[in-house]
C-alpha cells in the first residue's frame, strides 16, 4: 500500500523515497529465507511490487531524457546568442542580389558584402529612405525615399550613383514608417522577364488601410494597377505568369499572436486565367512570400509564437519550418537566387538556400552620424498648431512636441512642458476660468495632476491656459 501510495502521490522527496525503498526492499535488506518466504506466500504482491519499480524506473528514465533535451536546447540558443556578432544593430529592409547586400539605417541605404564588413553608404538625401530592392539581374536597385518631400519610388545603380524618381502621387495624411498603416509607395518587388518595379500604393483608396499593386516602368510612365484589387507583399514566378501575393497588408501592426479574419495568408495568382487560391490558409499570420528558383514558395509565419521562416512545395503542397527563432520575430525577408536575408533583433541575417542555414551577418557602421547630435533648433519653423486666447492677448502654439505660451504683443514666450519625452499634440482648448473672467486678470498656468482610478496619470493646466479638457490630451504621442 505504501507503493500504491507514493507511485500515485504528485510530489515526494528524495528521503520519503529511500525510507520506502528501505523498508520494502526485501533483496537488499532482507535474509534469502525471508525472501523465499515471502515469493511463496505472496507471490501476486512480489508481481505487483516488480511491476511498481518498473513502471517508476521509466518514468525517471523518461524524466532523465526531459531533463537532458531541455538542457541541450537552452546550451543551443545560449550558444547561439553568444555568437552573434559585436556589430552595429537596429539595420532593416534588407535585400540581396546574392554577391551584396543593401540594407536601411538610420534611414539611408547601405551596402555591404554578403560575409558582411563595414557598410558603405548610398543615399545621403532628406528623409526616409527604405524598402530596397534589387534588379533581377543585380544591377539596379529601385527604393523607396522622400528626396523631393513626397514619399515615391526611385532607382538607382546597384553600386551607387544618382537615383532617379519615377513615381509622382498625392501626399497622404498617413505616410510614415512609425504608423501601423505603413508607409506609402513601398517597392515590393521586379517582375523577371521585364523592367518593370511593382509598389503598393494608396493612390486611388479612400481608405488607409487598403493599398493595391501598381508597377511602374524605368522611363517613368504613369503607374499600371496590377488585376487584384487590393494587396501587400508580392512576388513573381520566374516568367511572371504566376505571382504569390498577401491580399491584407499588417506588418506594421505592433500586436502580436493575431488569429482573427485579418491574418493573412499567401495567395497565389494567375495572370492567364485569373484564377485565385489560397495556398496556406492557416489561421496564423503567413506573410512576405518570395518565390523561389526551386519553385517553392518561401514566407514567414508566426505558427510557433515566433515569426520564423517557412517554405512551401508548388507541387506537393508540403509546408517545412526552416528557422526557429524564440526570442524575436523574423522581419521583412527578401529572396536572391541562392540565398535569403532578414532581419532579427536588429541584425542581418542571411539563409542559404544550399546548406539550409541561417547566419549573422556582421556589418559595422563606421560614420561621423551628424544626424544624431544635439544642437538648438528654431522652433518657431515647426509649428503644428495655434489657439488663440479668449482674449486675444496670448495664443498656445504646438511645436516640436512642446507647448508654448506666446505674447500677442508685449511679454516673452514661455515654454510649458519643458520636455523631450513624449510629443505634446493637438492641445488645442485654450479657456480661461470663471474667476479670471470676472476679474478680468490671467492666471499662471500652473501644471497639476490628475488622478485617474487613484492613480496619478497626466499633468494638466489649471488657469487661463488649459488643456484640452482631457488630461492625456498634453502627453498625447504623435499619431
Amino acid at each position: 500500500m505504501r507503493w500504491i501510495a507514493f507511485c500515485c502521490a504528485p510530489k515526494y522527496s528524495v528521503t520519503a523515497h529511500l525510507r520506502l525503498r528501505l523498508n520494502l526492499n526485501p533483496i537488499r535488506h532482507g535474509t534469502a529465507s525471508n525472501l523465499g518466504m515471502k515469493s511463496l506466500l505472496h507471490p501476486m504482491r512480489s508481481t505487483a511490487l516488480f511491476s511498481l519499480r518498473s513502471r517508476y524506473s521509466m518514468n525517471m528514465l523518461c524524466r532523465f531524457f526531459s531533463l537532458s533535451i531541455a538542457i541541450v536546447v537552452c546550451s543551443l540558443t545560449t550558444a547561439l546568442a553568444q555568437n552573434l556578432p559585436n556589430t552595429t544593430r537596429l539595420l532593416r529592409f534588407p535585400t540581396t542580389n546574392d554577391r551584396d547586400i543593401v540594407f536601411c539605417y538610420a534611414g539611408q541605404l547601405y551596402t555591404v558584402g554578403k560575409d558582411g564588413g563595414t557598410a558603405r553608404r548610398l543615399t545621403s538625401g532628406p528623409g526616409y529612405t527604405s524598402f530596397s530592392r534589387f534588379s533581377p539581374d543585380g544591377t539596379q536597385i529601385a527604393f523607396t525615399s522622400e528626396y523631393d518631400g513626397n514619399r515615391e519610388v526611385y532607382v538607382m545603380p546597384a553600386e551607387g550613383g544618382v537615383p532617379k524618381r519615377l513615381t509622382t502621387s498625392a501626399t497622404l495624411g498617413r505616410d510614415d514608417v512609425s504608423d501601423r498603416m505603413g508607409p506609402n509607395n513601398i517597392v515590393m518587388a521586379w517582375e523577371n522577364t521585364k523592367p518593370l518595379i511593382v509598389f503598393r500604393s494608396r493612390m486611388r483608396s479612400f481608405d488607409d488601410f487598403v493599398g493595391s499593386l501598381f508597377a511602374v516602368g524605368l522611363d517613368s510612365e504613369l503607374p499600371q494597377q496590377l488585376p487584384v484589387p487590393r494587396s501587400g507583399f508580392v512576388s513573381f514566378s520566374p516568367d511572371d505568369s504566376k505571382m504569390a501575393f498577401n491580399r491584407i497588408f499588417r506588418e506594421f501592426r505592433t500586436w502580436k499572436h493575431y488569429r482573427g479574419g485579418m491574418a493573412d495568408d499567401v495567395w497565389l495568382y494567375d495572370f492567364k486565367t485569373g484564377a485565385t487560391e489560397n495556398l496556406t490558409n492557416n489561421p496564423a499570420q503567413d506573410i512576405c512570400p518570395m518565390w523561389g528558383p526551386d519553385n517553392k514558395i518561401y514566407f514567414i509565419s508566426d505558427r510557433d509564437n515566433r515569426m520564423n521562416l517557412f517554405v512551401m512545395d508548388l507541387a506537393t503542397k508540403e509546408t517545412k519550418q526552416l528557422t526557429h527563432f524564440t526570442d524575436f520575430d523574423i522581419k521583412f525577408p527578401s529572396m536572391g537566387k541562392q540565398s535569403i536575408v532578414f532581419e532579427q533583433a536588429g541584425h542581418i541575417w542571411r539563409y542559404d538556400l544550399a546548406t539550409d542555414q541561417a547566419t549573422p551577418v556582421p556589418i559595422d557602421i563606421k560614420e561621423d552620424l551628424d544626424s544624431g547630435r544635439g544642437g538648438l533648433v528654431d522652433a518657431a519653423k515647426h509649428i503644428e498648431s495655434v489657439k488663440l486666447a479668449p482674449d486675444g492677448e496670448r495664443t498656445i502654439v504646438v511645436a516640436r512636441g512642446d507647448l508654448f505660451s506666446v505674447p500677442a504683443k508685449n511679454g516673452t514666450p514661455r515654454n510649458l512642458s519643458k520636455t523631450s519625452g513624449p510629443a505634446r499634440t493637438n492641445c488645442m482648448c485654450v479657456r480661461r476660468t470663471a474667476k479670471a473672467s470676472r476679474n478680468r486678470s490671467r492666471m499662471a498656468a500652473t501644471p497639476t495632476t490628475t488622478r485617474r482610478n487613484g492613480r496619478p496619470t497626466a499633468k494638466s493646466c489649471s488657469g487661463a491656459i488649459a488643456c484640452s479638457g482631457c488630461a492625456m490630451s498634453m502627453l498625447r504621442p504623435r499619431p
